[in-house]
């Protein structure tokens, strides 16, 4: 097949980027020929470039929409494979030319800031069906800017997004959750695939032979945004209760950037934890966290798709310690490779959870086994073995029209 794969950057910091960064690579050994057409400029760089040097690419604000479009056509691809495209003139565009399969990679179209969760009275999951219904709860339950003119646009944004899905041949998701997110939109059940994503493939070539169950220099990593939807502040109470309980403190590293780090930076020295915040870290100093850690917490309070960094982590036999919230349920078993805590149990139950594991070393023995499992049955192989019927379904369903 000849696949166009449509993002908004050619190359990001973002999983997005870094999901591309690998698929593309194995959608061309697959035997595909793979172009990219992205919006923002080329120039822009960032961390993960999507496609290797030389690959085909078109750019919308380098060259203008119309003449992009034109050099799609001169490429013709059998089936375009679009992702974070926040221009959505450019997946209008495509949708009237050729067969669409979207990736959605968070609650686009179905939540008016994509968050899908409330802040007010206090952080929990949103349920609602997107409409103007969400307008009324937006200030009051905070679901995102206190801005009016952000409200607006960002409802504008979201019911354009919207009024494609029809129009997409597949739309492809991580997670079972998500799936069922897209069916509560309207989308038909036969267009909706939950695909799962993958472990770094290069991280388990690297991972190597350490000792399972071993306590590591790091008794906790949390990697991601610091802001209340991620959770951290939980964390820190978590880790003063496990601190409590193992009777030490435990050293922790925070990594990432956000609104709250410096609020979490002097909330974590206030309750005496060994804390270090070395900002957003390269992916080889990522994986060196991760191998490093006894356990990567992800506290998050907002429904996640997937929720990838703890399957990062297990690459390593680092067991994951997590909220059930969005798709984290669908590859972090209680027990198996992690402990999966109830939302309700905030830090107290996530603080015992982190002790229970760093406390006991047949736990953690059988825990990391565990992880290292579920890494090695997500794999990108197995992603793409899923992948690549859905796009050949698309391109076939083209051909017969």
């Amino acid at each position: 097949m000849r696949i166009l794969v449509a993002n908004g950057e050619l190359a990001g910091a973002g999983g997005v980027e870094t999901y591309l960064a690998t698929i593309v690579p194995a959608l061309q050994a697959a035997g595909h020929d793979v172009g990219i057409l992205h919006d923002q400029p080329a120039a822009r760089g960032g961390a993960q470039r999507i496609a290797p040097v030389g690959l085909w690419h078109a750019g919308v604000q380098d060259e203008g929409l119309d003449t992009a479009m034109a050099r799609v056509r001169e490429f013709a691809p059998d089936v375009c494979f679009s992702h974070n495209m926040r221009a959505l003139a450019v997946d209008t565009r495509l949708v009237g030319e050729w067969p669409v399969v979207k990736m959605m990679h968070g609650h686009f179209g179905t939540c008016v800031s994509g968050h899908k969760a409330f802040a007010f009275p206090g952080v929990a999951a949103c349920t609602r069906t997107f409409g103007a219904g969400c307008l009324a709860c937006y200030l009051p339950r905070r679901c995102g800017r206190a801005n009016p003119f952000v409200i607006g646009r960002e409802y504008r944004w979201g019911s354009e997004q919207r009024s494609l899905f029809g129009r997409y041949r597949a739309i492809v998701v991580a997670s079972g959750f998500m799936r069922h997110e897209y069916l509560r939109a309207g989308v038909s059940p036969a267009a909706v695939h939950a695909i799962p994503l993958f472990a770094p493939p290069c991280a388990i070539a690297h991972s190597g032979d350490e000792h399972e169950g071993e306590l590591r220099p790091i008794d906790v990593a949390f990697i991601g945004r610091m802001t209340t939807l991620k959770g951290p502040d939980v964390l820190v109470d978590a880790l003063a209760r496990a601190g409590s309980r193992l009777g030490r403190p435990l050293a922790a590293v925070f990594a990432g950037d956000g609104p709250e780090l410096e609020w979490l930076r002097a909330q974590a020295a206030s309750r005496g934890l060994a804390a270090r915040f070395p900002g957003w870290v390269t992916p080889d100093a990522r994986d060196q966290l991760l191998r490093q850690s006894s356990i990567i917490a992800v506290p998050s309070r907002w429904p996640e798709p997937f929720g990838l960094v703890g399957l990062e982590g297990a690459v390593f036999g680092t067991p994951a310690v997590a909220f059930d919230t969005g798709g984290i349920g669908e590859w972090l078993v209680d027990g198996e490779n992690g402990r999966l805590i109830a939302p309700g149990g905030g830090a107290a139950a996530f603080g015992d959870a982190i002790a229970g594991i760093l406390g006991d070393p047949a736990v953690r023995r059988r825990l990391a086994t565990g992880a290292r499992v579920v890494a090695q049955r997500l794999t990108v192989e197995s992603h793409l073995r899923r992948l690549i019927p859905v796009l050949e379904g698309a391109a076939r369903v083209a051909v017969l029209s």
